[in-house]
């Protein structure tokens, strides 16, 4: 029987190469890292409901996609620490800006906030490793350098994100890693054929491959709308290396039971 996480490596790659190549010939994608595009609404978003990225499944699952794979499935600790770790250091931190942030700055990428006017002005990294909110009262200096900062309302807050640079798609890179981290969990229950589930353990079952559709059905429309070509694979990638790395220590057991046989 072959590997279910080499089956599921292969589904989810094609899924997102798939998506991407259905953005490229079809012009669908937006490109996230465009400061001037990235605060728009998608075009297609009136007439695609997964175009919009108030669809309930970015709203209520990718936005949250770690925290729900966390709920689903939290019985091995070991490997759930560790790809939580690489969530962490990928996303959110990493002894200061996260390394996704730290390689958006390092590939050309800058500090952009947009004004309500739809005019984009740059400000210091500082502020979006932060995460401080731009206002016309406490960075009136910031906007100074804009005309358009002229009508910015006092009460006006704006959020600066990282942009220009090479955008890593943080959603694929979570949505693969999460689906392969439930897909290892589950493979112990699928080689289970002489033993009958119990109620509790057909429900867990189902509802964790319930979370692996839906974690799929998010790469097929993150790839199809959102980000550059290049920047979904390298966060698909960069999924598949953090769900590898967890791999090794059940890869170091299994060949040193298989010399001693």
């Amino acid at each position: 029987m072959p590997d279910i996480r080499i089956a599921a490596a292969a589904v989810v790659s094609a899924t997102v190469l798939i998506g991407t190549a259905y953005s490229v010939v079809y012009g669908t994608y937006l490109d996230t890292s465009n400061p001037l595009l990235t605060h728009l609404p998608h075009p297609l978003g009136k007439t695609h409901y997964w175009a919009s990225k108030s669809n309930f499944l970015n709203v209520y699952f990718i936005k949250y996609a770690w925290g729900w794979t966390s709920v689903a499935f939290f019985a091995l600790l070991a490997k759930w620490t560790a790809e939580t770790c690489a969530w962490l250091v990928f996303t959110s931190w990493f002894f200061g800006p996260a390394l996704i942030e730290r390689f958006i700055v390092a590939s050309g990428g800058d500090c952009f906030v947009s004004l309500p006017s739809g005019d984009v002005i740059t400000v210091p990294q500082e502020y979006c490793f932060a995460k401080t909110h731009i206002n016309p009262v406490d960075h009136a200096d910031l906007l100074a350098s804009s005309e358009a900062s002229f009508s910015v309302p006092p009460e006006w807050r704006g959020k600066p994100r990282l942009r220009k640079g090479h955008d890593i798609s943080g959603h694929i890179f979570l949505l693969a890693m999460a689906s392969l981290f439930l897909i290892d969990q589950l493979r112990v229950s699928l080689r289970r054929h002489s033993e009958p589930w119990s109620a509790l353990h057909t429900y867990a079952v189902w509802a964790n491959v319930a979370l692996v559709g839906l974690w799929l059905l998010a790469c097929s429309t993150t790839s199809i709308y959102f980000h550059s070509p290049f920047e979904k694979i390298t966060g698909l990638l960069l999924g598949i290396a953090s769900f590898s790395i967890t791999q090794i220590p059940s890869y170091l057991t299994s060949r040193e039971k298989s010399h001693t046989q």
